[in-house]
Formats: C-alpha cells, structure tokens, sequence
C-alpha cells in the first residue's frame, strides 16, 4: 500500500491510513472473536489437555449410574515409580443397559469398524455395533486408542469377550472392513468365529484393476448365492468373462464374503455390509473433535436418545413382528403365489416355480434347500407357499409370523430395550478418584499445514454422491432456463432456436 502512495503521489496518504487502520480494526476484533469463541468452548465442552485428569472421577460417575459397566483405563509403563503422573493410551467402555440388551436380543453378530479421532490429540475410536430386530443398529462397546493395530484390536476384543461371556471355542460371527490388525487379532482371540469381509470393500480392491458395472454385478451375484451349486455357476460365468479377475476373487476365501457358504443358526442374518458401523461412525462424526471426555459424553448422549427414540417407534407398531420382518415377510408372500406344491405325505414338499428350479421344504426342521431360511430365519418363498399347502389340506398350520425367528418378535424387540441408559450428573457432583497419580495427554507431534478433518472418500462413495443429485457440472453445457437451449443462459438468450453448443 505505501509502495503504491509512493509510486502514484495523487493517492491521498490520510485514505491508505484509515484503510490500514480499519483493517488492523478488523483483524483485532476477529482475533478477539477467537479467543472468546475459545474460551466459551472451554468452558461447555472442557480443555483438551486438563479432560485427561478428570477421566477416572468420569468413570466412577458412570459406573454409579449405570450398574453393570465396564470401564477400563490403560496408561502408558512410567519407570519411575515415584512420578506423580501417568501417560493415557486407551479407554474401553461398554455400558451395562447395552451389554444386558445384546444379551437378550440373541443374535450373536457384530460389526467392527475404527474411526479417527479430529482434536489435536491422536487416536482412533474403535467400535462394536450389532443389528436389532428390526435390523436396526445396536452398539455395543466403544473405545479409544492410540492407533488400530493388533495391541489396541486385541485389548479390545479381549475386554469385549469378557463383557459377552465369549470364549476362544464361541462360534459368533464378525463382521468387518478388514481394519489393519484386525484380522491377526480375531484369528488369535476366536479361532472358530466365523469373520464375513464388507464386500464394499472388496469391490473397492477390485475395482483397482477391474473396474465397470458388469464386474461389480458379477461379484453381487457371487456373494447373494446361497447355495454353493449356485456360486460355483455364476463364478465360472465370471472366469469365461474374465480370467483375471476370477483368480484375483478366488483368492479370498467364500467363507468370508458369499452367503453360498455362510453357516447357519449363528448370526441369523444374510448382511453382507457393514453398514451398521458406517451409520453409527456417522453419527458420532460432531463428538470426535471434541474434548476426551466431551468426545465419550457425545456417545453416550447419543445412545441414551436413540433408545428412547426406538422406544417411541415400538409404542406405535402393533402385530407379532417388528416392521423390518414384517416389510421382509410381505415380499416374500407374494414371490409364493406363484409357486406350485407336492407334498410327500410327510414333512417334506417340493416346490417348483420355473422348470428345473424345485426346491425340497422340511417344515420339521424349518429349512429349504435355497438355505434362506436357515440364514434369515425368516420362512422363504418356498416355506411359505409349503405352509399354505398345508393348511388347505385341512392341518394345523397357523400364522405364518409364528414360523419366523423369535428375535423378530415384537416382544423380543420391546425386551431389548427395555434396557434404558441412566444419565449422570454434571462435572462438580462426580466422585473423586483417590489414586494418587494423575493421567495426562497421550503425546502429540503437531503436524505442519492445517488439519485434516475430513476422510479421503472412496471411488464408489463419490460415484453414489454423483447419484444422489450431487453431480459435478464440469464439462458440460448448461440449459437456458428461458428457451431451453443449450450453449448460453437467459441473460445471454437472444431468443436464437435450436441447440447451441459452445
């Protein structure tokens, strides 16, 4: 500015000084705007470094209020005994309404997933989410680490193992993204699990050398099999497409990512996704910038509102079923009536709908040769139109609903969440811890440039952001909203006809 005065003599030095002195006006009251924005942030939602010392009265207030907690604080080993303080790592909390839920809701599956903590101390936040009866989500537990890798997937298990009363023979079924360390922990904590990969995610790695539509359809048509006849069909229809590609899918084990080879009476669920975590990681996403205890208190909020909000939806549903079982049950019955049955004089029909697709019912033992029902535990198309032939033959049949789960229940849905999450009270009524040591920040390098909050975003979640009505306009022509032609916009139009390209 004074370069210019110098160079143009005709610029009235009095105007460059009030300009300057309104911007340092302006500059001062922004700063001012800062610092009272961050002491009011201190003040709601606590200090990022003195939150540390508090964690354990935290822990006691929570163990009080709600019975059946468990909370466990790992600090780092300080060789000098003597030292009055403790480096925090990792903090493991799974409430007791939630723990006591889960156990009575009986469907021994549950999502992993981690998420990356954003405030200026590192860490990650480490999650186990169930699906409900109205396949719903249902967190479990959740922790703080310093990192995802198999110390912290271990400690974790290992405490959640505890919590569930699993053991390493437990046959329960995980399902996750494939999370560094994850995998090695699982192998070494549960041996006889039974571990299903996000088949998002694969298609991600896939997508890395084969990338289009028809290799996504093909791998979704591999995985929904459930049969292992079926699945070898459609991956031979793979390896005559494409070679390549059908060796790099063979070498993930089926176990893992197609139903065809799924086990039964475990999970009592066909989820080939992790979604359940991808939508509790996104409601959490406001508390993970926030303050240690700020951050675990945005969590447990939110888990206290969703009971009460499941609640209100359970108060409005009448019926045997919950609504998701219900909806599920409804398609099923209409696929049915276009099905013929043979009955054997047993417990054995057979179901045919178009040529050389029959398939073989045992009402007994509630399966079918598809394996849906096995896998759901809700009657298949098959089941269905086999219960209906038995009842116009004049037996004992009754309502179809009686035939599914008894985890889809209403009464087993209202059971679970009876299990309500007690509030606590604020900060000056908590409890004082009486160890003489105090917990301080874990440590912290600050990295240069401007933090990083939000995550990298796949290829295929761009691609769906694309499809709901978010699409990029570059490289393409835009529409008069005047005439409707292209190549200009309507302070441009001159009423011209025909379409204009630019």
């Amino acid at each position: 500015m004074i370069e210019q005065v110098q160079e143009n003599p005709q610029i009235p030095v009095k105007a460059v000084r009030e300009q300057l002195q309104r911007k340092y006006e302006l500059e001062v009251s922004r700063m001012k705007a800062y610092r009272a924005k961050t002491r009011g942030k201190k003040i709601i939602e606590g200090d990022y470094m003195m939150e540390y010392g508090r964690l354990r009265d935290y822990v006691l207030e929570l163990e009080d209020k709600n019975p059946g907690t468990t909370a466990k604080i790992e600090v780092e080993p300080e060789p000098n005994h003597t030292e009055h303080t403790r480096r925090f790592k990792r903090i493991y909390i799974c409430l007791g309404p939630l723990k006591d839920g889960f156990k009575k809701l009986g469907r021994d599956l549950l999502g992993l997933d981690g998420c990356f903590m954003k405030g200026p101390y590192p860490g990650q936040i480490l999650t186990a989410v169930g699906i409900d009866s109205n396949n719903g989500i249902y967190p479990v537990c959740y922790a703080i680490v310093e990192a995802e890798n198999i110390s912290s997937w271990t400690w974790f298990l290992d405490l959640l193992a505890d919590d569930l009363d699993l053991n390493s023979n437990s046959n329960f079924t995980f399902i996750s993204d494939r999370q560094k360390g994850l995998l090695p922990a699982i192998n070494r904590m549960f041996p006889c699990a039974e571990h299903r990969y996000c088949l998002r995610h694969i298609h991600e790695n896939m997508k890395g050398t084969h990338m289009g539509k028809v290799y996504k359809d093909k791998l979704w048509a591999c995985a929904t099999a459930t049969t292992i006849p079926e699945f070898n069909t459609v991956m031979d229809d793979l390896k005559a497409f494409n070679k390549e590609a059908h060796k790099w899918l063979s070498k993930i084990p089926p176990k893992h990512w197609s139903r065809s080879h799924f086990s039964v009476g475990r999970a009592v669920s066909d989820v080939l996704l992790n979604n359940m975590c991808e939508v509790y990681n996104a409601k959490i996403v406001e508390g993970r910038d926030k303050p240690i205890i700020g951050a675990l208190e945005y969590i447990r909020e939110y888990l206290m509102r969703r009971i009460v909000t499941v609640l209100m939806v359970i108060e409005k549903n009448e019926g045997l079923l919950t609504p998701y079982a219900t909806k599920m049950l409804e398609v099923i019955k209409k696929e049915a009536t276009h099905y013929q049955v043979k009955w054997n004089g047993g417990n054995l029909y057979e179901v045919s709908g178009k040529p050389g697709q029959q398939r073989v019912v045992d009402l007994d033992k509630k399966s079918c040769s598809c394996r849906r029902w096995e896998i759901t535990g809700i009657p298949c198309s098959h089941a269905v139109a086999s219960i209906w032939f038995m009842a116009s033959n004049g037996q004992r049949t009754g309502a179809i609903e009686g035939w599914c789960h008894p985890m889809y229940t209403m009464a087993r849905w209202k059971m679970v969440y009876d299990c309500k999450i007690n509030p606590i009270n604020g900060r000056p009524l908590w409890p004082k811890c009486q160890l003489p040591t105090t917990i301080t920040p874990p440590k912290h390098h600050t990295p240069i440039g401007r933090p990083n909050k939000a995550r990298k975003r796949s290829a295929s979640e761009i691609e769906e952001m694309n499809k709901g009505g978010k699409l990029s306009k570059k490289n393409t022509l835009g529409a008069c909203s005047k005439c409707g032609n292209k190549g200009h916009n309507k302070r441009t139009c001159k009423g011209q006809g025909g379409n204009q390209q630019a």
